[in-house]
């Protein structure tokens, strides 16, 4: 998809904007404390309701990263409304519908967008949390309007320039599990921190 930006946390400015990348095989353990951080104090900061929007299809291996994450969230009974599973995916076809539906029913709602996408062979396995938008469909030269005021990207293959969608269809299914397990895994966290810390606020 993106060429990625080498770099492990990046510039915080006036405008809060930031880019967060988790390698699978990296010693930094405390980069999925940083973006499960991150996640809360925008969920803090913000007086809307939060959407999780999990973009993708389970008719491709590579695709059902989104799912996944939507599907692991809804098991564990997660408080905020999630967009997206494996039972329910969100894409293409519905995704104008999805988020009229978001932006009728919640107020000023702050969405999280998820997806998929391809990258170098060394970057397979990375999680990439950024401010702003995503641009579903991309890798495959179908692209979307952006969706999100964040977003999740988990590097589920490589990227063939020639064939971008034999690469989401032979992706391996114990990558996209993986990191849908540490996405969910993220997400569950920062909720948690977001709790305890209003409660702290309150006593």
């Amino acid at each position: 998809m993106f060429p990625f930006i080498q770099r492990r946390k990046t510039i915080q400015t006036a405008e809060s904007r930031f880019s967060y990348r988790y390698a699978a095989h990296s010693p930094e353990a405390d980069m999925l404390a940083d973006i499960a951080s991150e996640l809360a104090l925008l969920h803090r900061s913000h007086s809307g309701d939060i959407v999780f929007l999990c973009i993708g299809s389970d008719r491709s291996t590579g695709d059902s990263y989104g799912p996944f994450v939507g599907k692991m969230l809804k098991d564990q009974q997660f408080p905020h409304p999630v967009y997206g599973t494996i039972e329910e995916p969100v894409h293409a076809l519905n995704l104008k519908k999805v988020l009229g539906e978001i932006r009728g029913r919640y107020t000023d709602p702050l969405i999280v967008s998820i997806d998929a996408c391809l990258g170098d062979t060394h970057q397979i396995g990375s999680i990439l949390f950024n401010d702003g938008p995503l641009i579903p469909g991309y890798a495959i030269q179908n692209p979307l309007p952006g969706v999100g005021d964040c977003h999740f990207k988990g590097v589920v293959n490589h990227l063939d320039p020639y064939f971008p969608a034999d690469s989401l269809n032979n992706t391996r299914l114990d990558t996209v599990l993986r990191l849908a397990e540490i996405t969910s895994g993220i997400i569950v966290d920062s909720t948690r921190q977001s709790i305890l810390e209003v409660r702290e606020e309150i006593v």
